[in-house]
């Protein structure tokens, strides 16, 4: 037979495209011609093919082979579409049955030697492939893991060429294609260790409370104090609050964390909210997203989809990333674009920013050694836009020596909040039942006014904090979405005139001293 037919799959983002591989052998001037594919990958891919072929001692057909990857318009990027050009080569050669290829999805990169090398995206792949109707795929045996999480298809994982011939043809293999497990994850899942618990943070009540709103409420949050003040250790206690990821949440989260590289050898189903700490070194992209010579990528705002994005040392970020990461708070979206794709990731995420006064951090005024007017123009870095994404805004001070005394006596451990946010958050989902948002930080303005307005006496307190100037138009959407965190911390049906001033003072706390 001179022609075949496998499929591949194309990634945008985390979506994916079926894309139906075709080859035909004819009479004329030898070679394998790709159709479909970028420019600067035709050859590399070419090469590979060709190479993968001979080296698993098959018959590279002695003909004018053309390959094309339809749909012709669809943008490809990456190598994991080797595998499917190469059983289709061989397929139309009659080198393996056709009909054995024809509805399977194929996706991996080929090694020189024939080995079947592992590529970032296989879970979305996977999932694309079963929505489009697919029911058998085929993966890198490094990719085995991830891609069993899709339920409702069949995986065959692969370590080599030689070993999927023989599978198709229903032969054993006659070699298992040496170690194919090199692959190209770089296994960087920003874990933290499971013995972090809130009752360690000794003092710093009102930082404890901040993150449990936030946690309950999916606000972001700021934490401004001097060095060892425990704002560090607040940020890293506050994926502990969060509840589990529901299965579908948990796929979508593991589907970034494929695309990036980033997933453990074993591929796990991220069950458990993410943390993100990118350093503030790190480029524009590697915080937003961005490009490669092969694909688009998530950056360190999609990886920390549905968890914790902690932003140590805020004001020494490059001031373009932090007026990027508007809209992403805003949206709980990021548009990348890169390679002539521009592609939207999610990225509702919890973010954690965290600064010292001055730069020298010193935990009172007077030790300070910073030049005059130096405290005033370091958090003064911070763009107004993104502090008005931030609904809490918390000043911690050095926990005083009564604070610690109490502590001693009663302190609660992460379990014992967690159980609270997971009944704040169950009290939200029934009221926002219908709509497509999950927790109160995601009403949109006009909703919450039109449609989750406080009672009149609550609304009271507003007006007068408007007129007071202790907040703003742009703070009132903020007010009104703590307050029904608030509310519902509290098993309340709707926010009562102490949530609206507790809630105000969140948001407008950095004008107000410690401990005030």
């Amino acid at each position: 037979m001179s022609l075949a037919r496998t499929r591949a799959i194309a990634l945008r983002g985390i979506e994916g495209t079926v894309v139906d591989v075709e080859a035909s052998l004819t009479e004329g001037t030898p070679g394998l011609h790709l159709i479909g594919l970028p420019d600067a990958a035709r050859n590399q891919i070419r090469d590979r093919v060709r190479a993968a072929i001979i080296n698993s001692d098959q018959h590279f057909p002695h003909r004018y082979i053309a390959v094309s990857l339809f749909p012709i318009s669809l943008p490809k990027h990456g190598s994991g579409f080797d595998l499917a050009i190469a059983v289709a080569v061989l397929a139309a050669s009659g080198a393996i049955p056709a009909e054995a290829c024809a509805n399977a999805a194929l996706i991996g990169e080929l090694c020189l030697d024939g080995r079947v090398r592992s590529v970032p995206g296989v879970l979305p792949a996977v999932l694309a492939a079963v929505d489009a109707g697919a029911t058998v795929v085929v993966v890198p045996q490094a990719n085995a893991a991830e891609a069993s999480l899709v339920p409702g298809v069949d995986v065959i994982d692969v370590a080599s060429l030689n070993t999927l011939i023989a599978q198709l043809r229903g032969v054993p293999p006659t070699d298992d294609g040496g170690n194919a497990q090199d692959s190209n994850h770089h296994a960087t899942v920003s874990r933290l260790p499971g013995h972090l618990d809130l009752a360690q943070v000794r003092g710093q009540a009102s930082g404890r409370e901040a993150i449990e709103v936030a946690a309950a409420g999916g606000h972001h949050l700021a934490l401004v104090g001097p060095v060892r003040t425990g704002a560090t250790m607040l940020a890293e206690r506050l994926p502990g609050l969060l509840p589990d990821l529901d299965h579908d949440t948990a796929l979508e989260v593991t589907a970034l964390y494929s695309l990036a590289g980033d997933l453990p050898p074993d591929g796990p189903l991220m069950a458990r909210p993410p943390f993100q700490a990118p350093h503030h070194t790190l480029s524009r992209a590697a915080v937003l997203g961005g490009s490669t010579s092969r694909a688009v990528r998530p950056g360190a705002v999609s990886l920390a989809h549905r968890g914790v994005l902690f932003l140590e040392d805020v004001p020494e970020f490059a001031v373009r990333t932090l007026e990027s990461l508007v809209r992403p708070l805003e949206d709980g979206t990021v548009t990348v674009s890169g390679n002539g794709l521009i592609v939207t990731f999610p990225a509702r995420t919890i973010a954690v920013l965290t600064a010292r006064p001055c730069p020298c951090g010193a935990r009172t005024a007077q030790a300070c050694t910073c030049p005059p007017g130096v405290r005033e123009r370091y958090l003064a870095r911070l763009p107004r836009s993104l502090l008005d994404r931030v609904a809490i805004k918390n000043r911690l001070a050095p926990a005083s020596p009564a604070e610690l005394r109490r502590d001693l006596a009663s302190v609660e451990s992460s379990r014992h909040v967690a159980d609270r946010v997971q009944a704040a958050r169950d009290r939200a989902a029934r009221r926002l039942a219908g709509t497509p948002w999950r927790t109160n930080a995601e009403i949109p303005g006009p909703e919450l006014r039109r449609r989750f307005a406080p009672p009149k006496e609550a609304t009271a307190v507003l007006d007068a904090a408007l007129t007071g100037g202790r907040l703003t138009v742009r703070g009132l959407d903020q007010v009104l979405r703590l307050a029904w965190t608030l509310a519902d911390l509290a098993g309340s049906t709707a926010p009562s005139p102490e949530d609206i001033t507790t809630a105000v003072h969140m948001w407008n706390s950095f004008d107000e001293p410690p401990g005030s």
